[in-house]
C-alpha cells in the first residue's frame, strides 16, 4: 500500500481533486467546511486499475496551516503538486515545493487543475512554462505536467493511468522489523477506545503487538488495525495504518508522538544534521538561533549551533547540531525541515545525520567536521547493510567482501546490524560462511514460505502439509538455502517439520462435516471384518483418496501392500501373535497364519511379505523365523 500527497496554494483545487478522485471528500471539520479550505490533514482512499490501493493525504495550502501540511508530507511515496490553471504559480505553490525539494520527496506529479476556468490552450501553455521554469533543479523538475477539470472529470483517467505508472516503478517500503508510527491523529470510539493514525514506517504491525508511545514510553497492546478502512490482521510499512490501542488514554497521546515495539528507539532531545537554506530567506541563519524543529508528525522548538561557519546564507549548506526543547523520535537518514518561529517562515532543511551524538560539539573542530563528513556518505554498518541488501541471501563472508570493509570496521558493523535487528543470521553466526539476510529480504522469505503451507492447509486440509520438496521448488531456492530458512524457522517455532511435512503449529487433521460421515463408515467396515479388511482402492472409492490418506498418516490405517491395508491396533494384534507363535514354534507357515487369523490366503500373504520387508521375520523355505 502506497500513500500520495498532495502540495499547492490555497483554494487550487486539493480538495475537490481528492473528492474526484476518490468519492471522499477529505475536509473532516466543521470549521474546513465553512471557510472552504483543509486546516487538520485529510485523507481519502483510491483503487488503482491495476488494483492497488492508495491512500491520499490532503495537507493545507494556506500560510497559516503550512506547519499541520509538514505532518503529512513527511512519509508519502509521491506527491501531486496542485496549480490551479487560472492563477499559475502562487507564494504557497513555492513553498510547497520547497519543503518537497528538501524533503526528497521520491516521486511526483503536476495536475494542472480548474483548467474548465482557462480554457484557452495558449494560457495553459504559457502556465506550463511558468511551471516547468519553477520546478527546475527541484525534485519535480521532469516530472509531468497533467491537465484536469475536477468539475468536468477531465483528465482524471490519464492522472490515474500515470499515477500507476509512477508508484509502479518506485520499490515499496522495506520492512525492517522495528515499525514506527509518526502519530498525526488522535482520537477515541465508543467501546474502543484510543485511535491513533498515522503513516508507518520500517516495520509491520500486528493484532496483539506490544507497543510503547514515545517519548512518554507508555505501553499498551494493538488491539485493532484499518489501513485504507479495512479491518488488518497486519499492516505493512508504508501504509495509512490506523491503530486502536488499549492501555493507553487518549489524552496521554500528542500529535507527533511515536508508537513503536517496546525498547526498539529512544526519544532524543539533541541531533547533529546537513542543512541547506533555501534561496529566498530574508536574512542568514546564525549561531543561536531558534527555530521549529519538524520531523515526521512531530514539531518542536530547537536552538541552532552552526559547526564550522558563524552563519548560513540564502542557498547555502552547512553543519548544524539542534538542541531539542522537546525530546523526539528520529533516526539517521530521516528528513526535516526547519522554519522561523516569527515571522513564519521555512528556512530550509535536510537530513538527519547522527540521531544520539555523544555531547555538545566544539563548534569549529576539524575532527567534527570531518567525522559528520563521513557519517553522511554512510557508516560501517550502513554500508554492510547495503551490501546485504544486493545479495539477498549470502555468506556473512561474501556480504562482508561485497562491502570491501576492512576487517575490524566489518566485525563492528555485522555486530551492530546483529543487534539491531537489520541483518538476520539463518545459521551459527560464528561460522563465516553462515547464510544471513537482510531483515527486509528475510521478511519477504518467511511471509512466502508461511503462506505457501497455510495455503497447503487451506488446500488439503486432512494432509499433514506440505512436503519439504514441493515447498522447496514453489520457492525455487537452492538446497543450502533451503534448509536454512526452513531450520531457522523450526527452530523458532513458526513452523514444523515432521517426517518430511512442513506444516503450521497447531495445525491438526480434523474430520468435519461431509468427512465425518465417510470415516464412521469406512471404521464400521473395518471393526466388522478386522482380518479381511476392503482394498485399498476400495476404501479410496467409498471415502474418498484424501480421507484414507489422512487415516494413514494418523496412523490409524496400516497399509502392508498396494492393495491390503488393515487397522493399526489390528495389525499390531497381528504381529504381536505372529511373534509369539514363532518363538513358541520355532517358525509358523502361511497356512497356520491363516488358521490362526480365520482369514484368507490374500492378507496372510501381504501381511508376512511386508514383515520379512521391515525385518521382523525371513523366510524359510515354506515357514517364517523371526530375524536375529
Amino acid at each position: 500500500m502506497r500513500v500520495i500527497g498532495t502540495a499547492g496554494h490555497v483554494d487550487h483545487g486539493k480538495s475537490t481533486l481528492i473528492e474526484a478522485l476518490t468519492g471522499t471528500r477529505p475536509d473532516r471539520l466543521k470549521e474546513e467546511k465553512a471557510r472552504e479550505m483543509t486546516i487538520e490533514l485529510g485523507f481519502g482512499w483510491l483503487t488503482l486499475p491495476n488494483g492497488e490501493e492508495v491512500g491520499i493525504v490532503d495537507v493545507p495550502g494556506h500560510r497559516d496551516f503550512i506547519e499541520n501540511m509538514l505532518s503529512g508530507i513527511g512519509g508519502i511515496d509521491a506527491a501531486l503538486l496542485v496549480i490551479a490553471a487560472d492563477e499559475g504559480i502562487m507564494p504557497q505553490t513555492k513553498e510547497h515545493l520547497a519543503i518537497l525539494d528538501l524533503l526528497q520527496i521520491p516521486a511526483g506529479l503536476i495536475v494542472l487543475t480548474k483548467t474548465d476556468l482557462a480554457s484557452d490552450p495558449s494560457w495553459l501553455d504559457l502556465v506550463e512554462a511558468d511551471i516547468r521554469y519553477a520546478v527546475s533543479g527541484t525534485v519535480l523538475s521532469d516530472a509531468p505536467i497533467l491537465r484536469v477539470s475536477a468539475k468536468n472529470k477531465t483528465g482524471l483517467e490519464i492522472l490515474i493511468s500515470y499515477l500507476q505508472s509512477l508508484l509502479q516503478e518506485k520499490p515499496a517500503r522495506p520492512d525492517l522489523s522495528r515499525p514506527r508510527l509518526p502519530i498525526d491523529r488522535i482520537f477515541t470510539i465508543s467501546g474502543f477506545g484510543t485511535v491513533v493514525t498515522g503513516t508507518l514506517r520500517d516495520g509491520h504491525l500486528s493484532i496483539g503487538d506490544e507497543v510503547e508511545i514515545l517519548p512518554s514510553g507508555m505501553q499498551g497492546r494493538v488491539r485493532g488495525l484499518q489501513t485504507h478502512k479495512k479491518k488488518e490482521e497486519s499492516a505493512m510499512p508504508g501504509s495509512r495504518t490506523a491503530v486502536n490501542i488499549t492501555g493507553v488514554d487518549m489524552e496521554q497521546i500528542r500529535r507527533g508522538d511515536v508508537l513503536a515495539h517496546p525498547g526498539q528507539y529512544q526519544a532524543v532531545r539533541r541531533i547533529d544534521a546537513r542543512f541547506k537554506a533555501l534561496k529566498d530567506i530574508h536574512k542568514p541563519l546564525v549561531h543561536g538561533d531558534e527555530v521549529k524543529f519538524f520531523v515526521g508528525a512531530s514539531e518542536t522548538v530547537a536552538t541552532l549551533r552552526l559547526l564550522g561557519s558563524e552563519e548560513i546564507n540564502a542557498g547555502e549548506e552547512g553543519w548544524v547540531q539542534l538542541e531539542l526543547r522537546d525530546p523526539i523520535v528520529a533516526l539517521r537518514g530521516d528528513r526535516y525541515i526547519l522554519r522561523r518561529p516569527s515571522p513564519g517562515e521555512t528556512l530550509g532543511g535536510g537530513a538527519v545525520i547522527d540521531h544520539q551524538p555523544k555531547g555538545r560539539h566544539k563548534r569549529f573542530d576539524a575532527n567534527v567536521i570531518k567525522s559528520l563528513e563521513s557519517l553522511a556518505q554512510g557508516s560501517a554498518a550502513d554500508v554492510l547493510f547495503e551490501a546485504a541488501l544486493a545479495l539477498h541471501i549470502a555468506p556473512i563472508k561474501e556480504i562482508i567482501g561485497k562491502s570491501r570493509l576492512e576487517a575490524a570496521a566489518a566485525e563492528s558493523a555485522l555486530r551492530e546490524l546483529l543487534k539491531s535487528g537489520q541483518l538476520v543470521v539463518l545459521e551459527d553466526s560464528g561460522k563465516p560462511d553462515a547464510l544471513a539476510a537482510a531483515i527486509s529480504h528475510w521478511n519477504t522469505l518467511q511471509t512466502n514460505i508461511e503462506s505457501l503451507v497455510d495455503a497447503q492447509h487451506k488446500q488439503y486440509p486432512l494432509r499433514r502439509g506440505i512436503s519439504r520438496e514441493e515447498l522447496k521448488s514453489k520457492l525455487k531456492l537452492a538446497p543450502k538455502v533451503f534448509n536454512a530458512a526452513l531450520s531457522y524457522l523450526v527452530t523458532r517455532h513458526f513452523l514444523l517439520d515432521e517426517r518430511g511435512a512442513v506444516s503450521k503449529p497447531g495445525h491438526e487433521i480434523r474430520f468435519d462435516g461431509q468427512y465425518q460421515a465417510r470415516v464412521q463408515a469406512l471404521r464400521r467396515r473395518f471393526e466388522s471384518n478386522p482380518y479381511a479388511t476392503p482394498s485399498i482402492k476400495e476404501c479410496q472409492a467409498e471415502a474418498g483418496e484424501e480421507v484414507v490418506n489422512a487415516l494413514i498418516e494418523l496412523g490409524e490405517l496400516m497399509p502392508v501392500s498396494q492393495e491390503v491395508i488393515f487397522r493399526k491396533t489390528d495389525y499390531d494384534e497381528m504381529v504381536a501373535r505372529i511373534e509369539a507363535a514363532i518363538k513358541k514354534q520355532g517358525q509358523v507357515t502361511l497356512a497356520e497364519v491363516r488358521d490362526m487369523l480365520n482369514t484368507t490366503r490374500k492378507y496372510v500373504q501381504a501381511l508376512l511379505e511386508h514383515l520379512d520387508a521391515i525385518g521382523v521375520t525371513m523366510r524359510d523355505g515354506d515357514a517364517r523365523k523371526l530375524r536375529k
